[in-house]
């Protein structure tokens, strides 16, 4: 077996380990600290059983996914790829945003956190940031490439390309901290997405970037241990934050920010959903589309148990990413 695999397989494992053995100590300890989820009144009537559960959970995650500065570095020192680390430091940016928007709401004991002014821009300022070091590494090539498309379509000037990737980041990492509204669902949905990045970036011989993933799985297989229904925590913006800084890093790491039109789809929907109802409801002065928003409430308000929700939506998130790695094989 070749040393680089060895270490993504260190990845999975130690993150899976690291990430079981964490809970048992935060979990316990983020109830004694008092750090429970606030329950909007405008939600779910049955989800107010839910609070107090303790928040932040998605520390454990975090904490876990660090591993891949030791497996990465290894795997770097044959292959001189330090990119997993630009894609760290993204995900750790969006995930202090989120710790900070935690915080707010524990210590104020409220639902609401950070203004949404302030959210746009620190998310901003990280998105720039993420997206300097990329171009300054070298790392961007500013084609648009599709799956299934062996060329790229076209060569986007440099400064359309980094403000529209700006839009782009801010948008999906938005969109997987939506998704984060029931037991488990983001987790869940997104875990095939890291398996994904992990297998595309072993082809692509990126084994130090592989690392990044593949520790995620890792640590998200260990966290819904805590977080599936009924969960003993909830990962918070602190968790679902650097999960959508962790999913945009990798598609632009990998030079494929398209692909998160098939991997991404659930937080898509997701989202499209949200803004559907919102824009109808103030067109038509009180009419919605939807029982409830985001589209897992919907379904929710329609009967359906949170675990059917969380097993149609993650598997139609691993359907996404079978079909988005038949479409991205024919780059390498």
């Amino acid at each position: 077996m070749e040393p680089t695999l060895i270490w993504i397989l260190v990845s999975v494992l130690g993150g899976f380990v690291l990430a079981l053995l964490l809970g048992r100590g935060l979990v316990p300890a983020l109830r004694a600290l008092k750090a429970g989820q606030s329950i909007r009144e405008v939600g779910p009537k049955w989800h107010q059983g839910k609070a107090g559960t303790p928040t932040m959970g998605g520390i454990v995650f975090i904490l876990s996914s660090l591993l891949c500065i030791v497996t990465g570095w290894h795997a770097m020192r044959e292959t001189g790829d330090y990119k997993h680390m630009l894609v760290l430091a993204l995900a750790l940016m969006f995930g202090l945003i989120g710790f900070a928007d935690d915080f707010i709401k524990v210590k104020k004991k409220r639902n609401l956190g950070l203004t949404g002014l302030q959210k746009l821009v620190l998310q901003v300022l990280a998105a720039c940031l993420f997206l300097a070091g990329m171009h300054f590494t070298n790392a961007l090539t500013y084609d648009l490439y599709i799956p299934f498309v062996r060329e790229p379509l076209v060569h986007i000037p440099p400064l359309v390309y980094l403000a529209l990737s700006v839009f782009i980041i801010v948008g999906c990492v938005n969109a997987v901290n939506l998704t984060d509204g029931i037991d488990g669902l983001a987790t869940g949905v997104t875990l095939p997405v890291m398996l994904f990045f992990t297998l595309v970036s072993m082809t692509a011989k990126q084994w130090g970037l592989a690392t990044f993933p593949a520790t995620l799985v890792g640590a998200l297989g260990g966290f819904l241990f805590y977080n599936f229904y009924p969960a003993k925590t909830f990962m918070g913006d602190t968790g679902s934050l650097y999960l959508g800084g962790a999913v945009c890093g990798l598609a632009y790491a990998l030079d494929m920010p398209l692909v998160l039109l098939f991997v991404g789809l659930i937080y898509i929907i997701e989202t499209l959903s949200d803004i559907l109802q919102v824009s109808y409801f103030k067109l038509t002065h009180g009419k919605r589309i939807f029982k409830m928003a985001p589209i897992h409430h919907h379904f929710e308000m329609c009967g359906w148990s949170e675990k059917k929700i969380w097993v149609v939506f993650v598997s139609v998130t691993v359907i996404m990413c079978v079909i988005a790695w038949f479409g991205v094989r024919i780059w390498f």
